[in-house]
Formats: structure tokens, C-alpha cells, sequence
């Protein structure tokens, strides 16, 4: 017999690793354990001052119901100037009124687009936003009713500008050298899958930031993160280094309703086929001849796992053996950095591309993967 989500919730509470992460496919019930969670940690209060006070917050959390507190106003009558309107709450008014992170959710929201030209523009009592595309000239685009995938980045934007700043003013550990005493209650923070509207370029590059971050928390906020993604899971699980804490999990559900949340030592690859996901990812790239920067890190994740499975040491000892290795080394290592998603980093040549089929080619001929 499994258990309640309440039931799962509690055990996640009563863990004491810093970084719990889960993986579970959609509809199994992510974001149903998230408010479960909330609710464990933080039932609603009955003062109702639970919006607006930032005061004694337990929990920071991000999932579906997040995106709720954005809501469009279309201009219905005129139909020409649709605005972003923003509920505003604790945490939105602590990011933008008292610390002024508007430029940093504006940057954010600009390396998950595909257009950085796309801006958005805060009132003055941060309650709406609309947006524009800055072309530097009298050719400026205003009042954009941007798509539902860009409005998710933007409302992630926000949340990850306000966990930078969570993350900063708890490390300070005298509560007296604090700039504000209203984080001092907070002790999770809960991620519910923010990759819904992100291809695997600006997924792997979120994965990476949200990895930096947790990394510099050093106070005893704790984060839990689920997701449906596997190159999400993956790339979190190996930039945190989940492995060695024991803190990957799958969330199951049973036939009968119950669930299991079960560890699993291995990353998404021994656990989900996650390299079928990678090598399908690759071959269709090859095919269309679009191989763009963050294929040369889905390689080398494919190459490590190979070589794990069949007990190489390192993963360049599957390269090939003539002169192209100490070339295609140095190719992997530098796509594959955690500088990877800055943009100045160049477009990959046609010889880099050739390179990405020549590896890959070979690591299928020689790690013996089924090819069908």
C-alpha cells in the first residue's frame, strides 16, 4: 500500500538534505504534492494578512498556480493596448517595491527568449507590465500581446530574480546584519517543473542557473524541485551532484490511487532511458542539419553515460583514437562548460557540426546501441 500526497509531503518535510529532487511523469501529480506541501508548512492563515505581509513566510514556491497572479487585460473596447496585470502579494511586492529588481526579471526574462529585443515595461506601482520590441529606432513595436510560453518565462523570470535575492540576504547568518529581518522565518523553497514553454537550449540554461544558485545558498533554506523533463532532471542532477547526497527520487502512482516516492541512485539515464531521449534529440538534429550550441553538452551527457554503463573511467576514453580526439575533447569541454549558455559564445562552425556526426556516429558503432 503507497501513500497520500499529504503523506509524501510530510516525509519531503522531515528530510534534512538541502536539495531534494524528483522526477515524475505528467499527471502523476507534481503539482498536487507541491500544494500539499504548502499547505503542511504553511496552512493558510486565519489573520488574513497572508498576501501582503512577507513576515513570518515559511515556504517560497513556484508551480502552475504561480503564473495565477498574472493575468492579461486585453483593452477589449480599444483592442491596442493589452497590459500584464500582476496580483500582487508578499514576495512581489518585497522583489520589485523594496529591492528593485526589475532590470535583473528583465534580463532574466531576455536569455529565455528567442527575441532579446522583446522588453517588458513595469508602471510605477509594478501592477501591470506590457511589453515591446525595442528596435533602437522610431521603429519600436508597443503593446505586444506576447505568446503563453513567453508569459511563462517571464513569470519565472520574476520568481528566479526574487530567489537570487532570498538566497543573498540569507547567507548573511547573523540575523542582525541583515537588510531585512522578514526572510528570517523562511525555510523551503518548493520548484514545480518551470520548463512547460523552454526548448532544450534555454531548459539546459535554466537548469544551469537554478544549479548556481542553489549552489551558493549556504543558510539552511532547502529546495525541492520536481519535474517531468528528463534533460531537466539530468542536467540538475549532475550539476548538483544528486548522486552523491541520495536525493533523486520517482514519484509513482499506484493503481489504486496511493504513491510511492521512491530513491533512485542513477541519474535519468538508468532511470527513465533517458539516453533514447538524447540520442533521438542528436540523430534528428544531424538529420536536419541544425545542430546548434547545446547539442555538443547533450553529447558529451550521451558519452559519460556510455562510458559509465560500461565501466570506462572517463568519458573521453571513448573517443576515437587517431588525432581527431585531442580536437574533439576540446570541442565537448567547451560547449559543455557552465559558460555555455553566455551569448557571446559563437555559433558552432560547419566543421564543429561535422564533428558532432563524426562523434556521435562513432560512439553508437562502438558503445553498441541498438540502432533501430
Amino acid at each position: 500500500m503507497g501513500k497520500t500526497l499529504d503523506e509524501i509531503a510530510k516525509q519531503l518535510k522531515e528530510c534534512d538534505k538541502k536539495i531534494q529532487l524528483i522526477y515524475a511523469f505528467n499527471g502523476t501529480g507534481k503539482t498536487r504534492l507541491s500544494r500539499a506541501f504548502k499547505e503542511l508548512v504553511a496552512p493558510k492563515s486565519e489573520s488574513g494578512n497572508e498576501e501582503t505581509d512577507l513576515s513570518g513566510k515559511r515556504i517560497l514556491y513556484y508551480n502552475a498556480f504561480t503564473e495565477d497572479l498574472f493575468y492579461w487585460d486585453n483593452d477589449l473596447e480599444n483592442g491596442i493596448n493589452p497590459k500584464l496585470k500582476i496580483h500582487s502579494n508578499a514576495f512581489t511586492n518585497w522583489v520589485f517595491l523594496e529591492q528593485g529588481q526589475e532590470k535583473n526579471t528583465i534580463s532574466n526574462f531576455q536569455t529565455y527568449i528567442n527575441n532579446p529585443t522583446l522588453t517588458p515595461k513595469f508602471n510605477e506601482d509594478f501592477s501591470e507590465v506590457t511589453f515591446s520590441l525595442q528596435r533602437g529606432n522610431d521603429q519600436d513595436i508597443e503593446n505586444i500581446k506576447i505568446s503563453k510560453g513567453e508569459e511563462s518565462n517571464f513569470v519565472w523570470s520574476v520568481f528566479y530574480s526574487l530567489l537570487e535575492q532570498v538566497v543573498e540576504v540569507l547567507n548573511i547568518p547573523e540575523e542582525s546584519d541583515r537588510e531585512t529581518d522578514k526572510l528570517n522565518d523562511l525555510k523551503y523553497i518548493f520548484i514545480d517543473d518551470p520548463v512547460t514553454s523552454l526548448d532544450e537550449n534555454h531548459l539546459i540554461q535554466m537548469a544551469v542557473n537554478l544549479s548556481k544558485v542553489i549552489r551558493k545558498s549556504e543558510s539552511d533554506l532547502k529546495f525541492i524541485i520536481t519535474t517531468h523533463s528528463p534533460l531537466f532532471y539530468n542536467v540538475l542532477y549532475n550539476e548538483l551532484q544528486i548522486n552523491r547526497k541520495k536525493a533523486g527520487y520517482l514519484l509513482e502512482k499506484n493503481e489504486d490511487g496511493s504513491y510511492d516516492l521512491n530513491t533512485r541512485s542513477g541519474d535519468s539515464n538508468k532511470n527513465f532511458s533517458y539516453h533514447h531521449y538524447l540520442i533521438g534529440i542528436i540523430k534528428q538534429a544531424i538529420e536536419e542539419n541544425k545542430i546548434e550550441k547545446y547539442h555538443f553538452t547533450l553529447l558529451r551527457n550521451l558519452y559519460e553515460k556510455a562510458a559509465n554503463f560500461l565501466g570506462y573511467d572517463k568519458w573521453s576514453d571513448l573517443l576515437p583514437s587517431d588525432n581527431t580526439e585531442a580536437y574533439a575533447q576540446r570541442i565537448m569541454n567547451f560547449y559543455s562548460h557552465r559558460t555555455l549558455v553566455n551569448e557571446e559564445i559563437k555559433e558552432p562552425t560547419e566543421a564543429e557540426k561535422q564533428m558532432v556526426k563524426l562523434l556521435f556516429d562513432h560512439l553508437i558503432d562502438n558503445a553498441k546501441f541498438r540502432k533501430g
